[in-house]
């Protein structure tokens, strides 16, 4: 992104004066006597193991006090927010679905005031009747193909697109023989034990107490099955898994034959809008990744139930349904952006991606229109631990604000994320996470992030996909407690006011390949609400 990689305090005030006639009102006390944290050049690695309940919070911790590269979230609130009351803010989810009635999210749920529920009738003329919490661009669908597999289902149009998406196709296809094997193993001996100990399911404790003269066959089967359970558990549930991501990616993702679609809508005419339902839950066991998603920036804080949200108390949570167990449409994620931002979202979350696009303009004028609106998109930086800015190579990943085979942006309301580790040092990076000194822009909390999933559950995730939220959540705070600095103006700030780190990390998995942290994002930094709402202050009180 065509950003410089320091913006100064000046820049900053520069951008708040020519965006802002008049000046601002900060809803927090005088921040001007507090000292921003700069660079966590100088601390040690932290060596202990966290505590369980510390864990569960981790992302909320501080680089300085707890030398973990949390946000500084509970500094924030115990030195700055206090009891002061922000601005609602809405942001819009745009994923798989959300458990809207979770215990720890549905009073954050946002609900349309211009629609009566359940009448039937699109009451405020938007073209999605009943959408009280949002809208479900899905229908139906669960289960899609990965767009490489679109492409060449569509038939060879003797484009070079067209012999990329086949090549990496029947390499993914080869890839996943001898995971099939495997799984064809695991359930054998699963069916094995199973059988012996006359259960449906067994646990590690179960398997322990299998006699060392049990049959020979039982043997052998009790030493593979303690792989199914050596995450703890039933073995069922990880084969059940085990199984969903190996044939869930041959029978749907990449079979050219499977076709998800059940909206009966044209995918490839963008004027054909009005499709889908207001079921933005969906099925509920395939909601879990948008639920964790709302829960990190709006699960209820302090209630001594699950985690705490990073803004509970500031947002409204609007979901929208567009991201299946596969490839989203682009169709689904422009149409998803412009209903967001027609029905008041600030800050649009999207923890999604892919590296081929049918209609990616689609998607970029829906970005430049969010811009042209004052909404922020922050998005998931992508989970295949690789450089997207390799020297000499032009790595395709959408969405992505950036012109192909430029740096040019095309607008400055794009955020794109970086996963780490709760664990400060050359091990900060998570292993999967993508980076790249052009098209990602900060780091955030991506590992063991404890929150909210399908019935009224919590759970630990990981990715990309969860840093996104986080940072999400500060853009919210921020907007929340200033609401008249621009989205173009929170992003620069939440980038500017990261915590500088200039050490060598591991990035791509690998041991061997370190790079300087300050050189694998355009900002160099990993967010952090104290010190963002420091900067938001004092650019905000700038006077013409």
């Amino acid at each position: 992104m065509k950003i410089n990689k320091h913006l100064y305090l000046s820049a900053l005030v520069a951008l708040a004066l020519t965006s802002c006639k008049t000046a601002q009102t900060s809803y927090l006390q005088d921040l001007s006597a507090l000292k921003a944290i700069e660079n966590a050049d100088h601390l040690p690695t932290k060596k202990a193991t966290l505590p369980e309940t510390s864990l569960q919070r981790w992302s909320h911790l501080d680089i300085l006090k707890d030398t973990i590269p949390g946000m500084s979230v509970d500094r924030a609130y115990d030195e700055i927010i206090k009891d002061k009351v922000g601005k609602k803010v809405i942001v819009a989810v745009i994923d798989s679905g959300i458990e809207v009635d979770h215990a720890d999210l549905k009073t954050q749920m946002w609900v349309n005031p211009k629609e009566v529920a359940k009448n039937g009738k699109d009451d405020d003329k938007n073209g999605y009747v009943d959408d009280i919490h949002g809208w479900n661009f899905l229908g139906a669908a669960n289960e899609e193909q990965l767009e490489l597999t679109r492409i060449v289902s569509r038939g060879d149009d003797g484009s070079s697109e067209y012999q990329r998406a086949l090549k990496e196709l029947e390499e993914k296809r080869k890839k996943l023989e001898p995971a099939k094997k495997r799984l064809e193993m695991m359930q054998e001996a699963h069916d094995k034990v199973a059988s012996y100990l006359k259960k449906e399911s067994f646990t590690k404790e179960d398997l322990d107490k299998i006699p060392a003269d049990a049959p020979a066959d039982v043997t052998k089967a009790k030493n593979i099955a303690y792989t199914l359970v050596a995450g703890g558990g039933e073995a069922k549930d990880y084969l059940k898994d085990f199984d969903g991501y190996v044939n869930g990616q041959l029978n749907y993702n990449l079979n050219p034959d499977f076709n998800g679609r059940k909206t009966g809508d044209d995918i490839f005419n963008i004027n054909d809008k009005y499709y889908g339902d207001n079921d933005v839950m969906g099925d509920r066991d395939h909601a879990k990744h948008g639920t964790h998603v709302a829960g990190i920036i709006a699960q209820t804080r302090h209630n001594n139930i699950g985690g705490d949200g990073v803004a509970s108390n500031n947002v409204e949570i609007m979901s929208v349904r567009a991201v299946p167990d596969g490839d989203e449409y682009d169709k689904d994620i422009a149409l998803g952006i412009r209903y967001a931002v027609d029905n008041g979202a600030k800050v649009i979350n999207g923890s999604f991606g892919k590296y081929f696009a049918q209609n990616s303009q689609w998607v970029f004028d829906a970005i430049k229109y969010a811009a042209d609106k004052d909404v922020l998109i922050v998005v998931a930086a992508g989970n295949d631990a690789m450089d997207l800015n390799p020297e000499g190579e032009e790595i395709k990943r959408y969405p992505n604000d950036r012109i192909e085979g430029t740096n040019t942006e095309v607008a400055d309301n794009f955020l794109v994320v970086g996963a780490l580790n709760p664990s400060f040092g050359e091990k900060m990076v998570a292993n999967f996470s993508n980076f790249g000194h052009v098209d990602v822009d900060v780091f955030a909390p991506g590992v063991k992030i404890y929150a909210t999933t399908p019935h009224g559950k919590y759970e630990y995730l990981q990715g990309t996909s969860m840093a996104s939220p986080n940072a999400a959540g500060v853009a919210a705070m921020i907007r929340s407690y200033y609401p008249t600095l621009t989205a173009s103006q929170v992003k620069r700030i939440m980038m500017d006011s990261g915590v500088a780190v200039n050490q060598e990390v591991i990035v791509s998995g690998k041991k061997d390949d370190k790079r300087n942290f300050k050189d694998i994002s355009t900002s160099g930094k990993f967010v952090n609400l104290y010190n963002a709402l420091i900067m938001a202050d004092k650019v905000s009180k700038e006077k013409k």
